[in-house]
């Protein structure tokens, strides 16, 4: 590997006279850098010599990192975080790399407020897992805007100022396209390709905003018709407003005269009901005196009243009374006449009884005679029959018994019947 140099102080038709020159390295937590450190690149020939492993690999990665390298397998890494600092068995890793390139001479390279600045400190930071970002004197700046300064002075990351092992068989062996932009660098042009391809990007994207601009520009002539036809008919609009304003003030001038004179009439019916009121009041105070002296006179009728309902309350109090008494005398009307109609079959019964008794006592009679000549034979017999005879006997009168006091009980009710009745009424 070459020792690192300064990068060549080509100049670019658009940035004639213009130059700078790396004069210093800091590099802290990049690779095998744990601590800060400095590299100064004095004027002339500066180079770096160390056994293998020493680093002197990181600091030329170090250098086109800043730079604005964006690949990190051509820093030897399988992701951009491995090139911060991971630590050994002495020394703990770090969570943090940054590198800082110390231009001279540079006044004009940077994008405002630093383009009178002589001297530039870029410089590239990244904090593990949250990506990096440039700074330009203090000031963050987009990673395109420095590859585009180190292009204006015809260095970069991937310049030919920076010839690695094998880079010259490679040049030898490059595509005629890949020889181009080693002669662009060489030149001093390669950051008009990146200003070409940003000024192309912008051409398409004005193009873009000139196309939505003429859509635009077609939807407010659209609205301006729509504002036009809108203003004439807010001029119409005016003109009515103004005639229908001036309906109104002769409307309102005419209703303002009916009021007056309604105004008028109002007072003079105003006065009129006043003069009504004082009568009123008047009559009023009358009424209110002779209801003074009736209400002074209103105890006697009003005890008298009382009484008249007390009676009242009593006389329904008694009608109720009554009332309850016949349904009590109709239940036992009913409850009699059942009995009353128990009875009466029960009588029949007896009676039926009575006649067959009779009958058979008749029969036995007419036996008796017929064997009469024998009754020293049927003794027994003779007294079953009479037995017989004499239990109808007492049925008969007991069924009589029960009538006569079914039929009397039945006449009492009746006669309660007909009392309650006579007092309902």
């Amino acid at each position: 590997m070459s020792p690192a140099a300064q990068p060549p102080q080509a100049e670019s038709p658009d940035r004639a006279g213009r130059a700078a020159t790396l004069s210093r390295i800091r590099i802290a937590g990049f690779k095998s850098f744990s601590e800060a450190t400095n590299v100064e690149v004095l004027p002339g020939l500066t180079g770096i010599v160390g056994p293998n492993g020493c680093g002197k690999s990181n600091v030329v990665e170090a250098l086109r990192w800043a730079m604005g390298e964006s690949s990190a397998r051509s820093l030897r890494g399988g992701e951009m975080d491995d090139i911060i600092f991971a630590g050994t068995s002495a020394r703990p890793g770090r969570n943090m790399a940054e590198v800082t390139l110390t231009l001279e001479d540079a006044a004009g390279l940077a994008p405002p407020p630093n383009e009178s600045v002589a001297e530039l400190e870029i410089t590239r930071r990244i904090a593990r897992g949250e990506g990096s970002a440039f700074k330009v004197n203090g000031r963050e700046l987009r990673a395109r805007d420095v590859q585009t300064l180190f292009a204006d002075i015809g260095s970069g990351a991937r310049s030919s100022a920076m010839v690695s092992q094998g880079r010259v068989s490679a040049l030898i062996q490059a595509r005629p396209e890949d020889r181009r932009q080693v002669l662009e660098e060489a030149a001093g042009i390669s950051g008009l390709r990146a200003r070409r391809h940003e000024a192309e990007l912008k051409l398409r994207q004005a193009e873009q905003n000139l196309a939505r601009a003429e859509d635009l520009l077609g939807a407010l002539d659209t609205q301006r018709q729509s504002l036009q036809r809108q203003a004439r008919q807010a001029n119409r609009y005016r003109n009515i407003s103004g005639l229908v304003r001036a309906a109104e003030g002769e409307w309102l001038a005419l209703l303002a005269a009916r009021a007056q004179a309604a105004l008028g009439a109002a007072q003079a019916q105003h006065d009129a009901a006043r003069r009504a009121v004082t009568e009123a009041e008047a009559a009023s105070h009358a009424t209110t005196i002779a209801l003074h002296t009736a209400e002074q006179a209103l105890p006697g009728p009003r005890l008298a009243e009382a009484e008249a309902r007390t009676a009242l309350e009593r006389h329904r109090v008694e009608q109720e009374g009554f009332g309850r008494e016949e349904a009590r005398a109709r239940a036992a009307l009913e409850a009699a006449e059942a009995r009353l109609a128990q009875i009466t079959d029960d009588l029949a019964l007896a009676e039926r009884a009575a006649r067959d008794a009779a009958e058979a006592l008749a029969r036995l009679d007419a036996e008796a005679a017929l064997v009469a000549a024998s009754e020293t034979a049927l003794p027994g017999q003779l007294a079953a029959t009479q037995e017989a005879l004499i239990l109808a006997e007492d049925a008969a009168r007991t069924a009589e018994q029960a009538a006569e006091a079914a039929t009397e009980e039945a006449a009492h009710a009746a006669a309660r019947s007909e009392q309650a009745r006579a007092a309902l009424v």
